[in-house]
């Protein structure tokens, strides 16, 4: 009797533990339940805000800021066509190896930093008025470069090609563009013709590449203000610059002479940039840079052992890193007295053969503005 009581209440402990079993798998589907509902919601609020085709945008490489919504524009995949900026394409950093069509309405087009090789004829033909196209930072060849790519963009007005592998200028340039990027190249010669008829370039960079000789292929840019051609080869300052010119830089070259009257000839010259060449005394002829337009010269990083005579409406004046073994007061100011004095401001000529005992008493009436002078 015992033995059945024992036995029946056995078989109710095990009903007990399979109705706990029960219950914790209804607890179990319930959770799994709200899960996906929240999960589902969760979905449908992302749904509301972006389009189905957003996570290809991502995996393509756009970046989106706060309020920028994909919309059903005319806009490749590849780039970022932001209503806030409805003319503008943004395509740099993306790892490109080609330039993306460019759709009619776009003005600003941006390339750079990419893995860009080449520009097949016809890829602007759809987009002839772009503005600006920037494709500084890529790998662009000029034998992969079309004769023609750029020739059909009459509105074009900066076009920034620095920092590639162009041994050469890309030909039939558009006669609009007024800033022209094409240092940091290994560009050698430049042809004759290849600014012709560019009257409304303004701003012109070659730095960094290793040209030899220019000839007289800015003669007929007459609305040219800025030249820079630092970092390159030249042995001579380039015949037959534009009277236009403000500022011209010429830095690490190997440039030994200027040409008498130099800034006679360039009356609007304010800022020249002479350092690193390899310029001597015997190279400058008296007077050359006694002009009153020029505001800042340098000529730092030479071979001069004398002071050159320069105008008193001189403001900045860079000597340091030369030979010179003299303080010459008369190459500042013709004559010491209360009317006659140097605009200077700045002045170095510090790395020379003098010291500050070298500077007579007297400059302190002819140099009477300067600000910082380090011997």
């Amino acid at each position: 009797m015992s033995a059945g009581v024992s036995t029946k209440t056995h078989d109710t402990g095990d009903e007990s533990e399979r109705g706990g079993i029960v219950s914790d798998q209804s607890t179990v589907n319930m959770r799994t339940v709200v899960l996906l509902l929240i999960v589902g919601l969760v979905h449908l609020s992302i749904a509301q805000h972006y389009s189905p085709f957003q996570w290809l945008s991502h995996l393509r490489g756009r970046r989106r800021h706060a309020g920028w919504q994909v919309e059903d524009v005319d806009c490749p995949l590849e780039c970022d066509c932001p209503s806030t900026y409805p003319t503008a394409m943004y395509c740099h950093s993306r790892n490109l190896q080609h330039v993306p069509y460019v759709p009619s309405h776009i003005k600003y087009v941006y390339l750079q930093r990419n893995q860009i090789t080449g520009i097949q004829d016809g890829v602007f033909d759809n987009a002839t008025n772009l503005v600006w196209v920037v494709l500084f930072h890529n790998q662009l060849n000029s034998d992969k470069i079309g004769k023609n790519v750029f020739s059909k963009l009459k509105h074009l007005d900066r076009l920034l090609l620095d920092h590639n592998e162009l041994t050469r200028m890309p030909p039939n340039l558009p006669k609009s563009i007024t800033d022209l990027r094409l240092g940091h190249n290994k560009i050698s010669k430049i042809p004759s013709n290849s600014l012709e008829g560019m009257v409304d370039l303004t701003t012109l960079h070659l730095y960094a590449n290793v040209i030899e000789d220019v000839g007289g292929v800015f003669k007929g840019l007459k609305s040219l203000t800025m030249l820079d051609i630092r970092k390159n080869k030249l042995r001579k300052i380039p015949d037959n610059l534009p009277e236009t010119l403000q500022q011209l830089y010429l830095e690490y070259n190997d440039i030994e002479s200027v040409p008498t009257g130099f800034l006679t000839m360039y009356p609007k010259l304010q800022f020249v940039r002479l350092a690193h060449n390899k310029l001597t005394d015997k190279g400058l002829p008296s007077n050359v840079f006694n002009s009153s337009t020029l505001v800042e010269l340098d000529l730092s990083f030479n071979k001069l052992e004398r002071i050159p005579v320069v105008s008193r409406n001189l403001e900045n004046l860079y000597l340091h890193a030369n030979k010179i073994k003299e303080f010459s007061l008369s190459s500042f100011c013709t004559a010491v007295d209360m009317t006659n004095f140097s605009k200077l401001r700045m002045l170095r000529l510090d790395a020379n053969e003098i010291s500050a005992k070298d500077i007579p008493a007297e400059a302190a009436y002819c140099l009477r503005h300067i600000a910082f002078i380090d011997v």
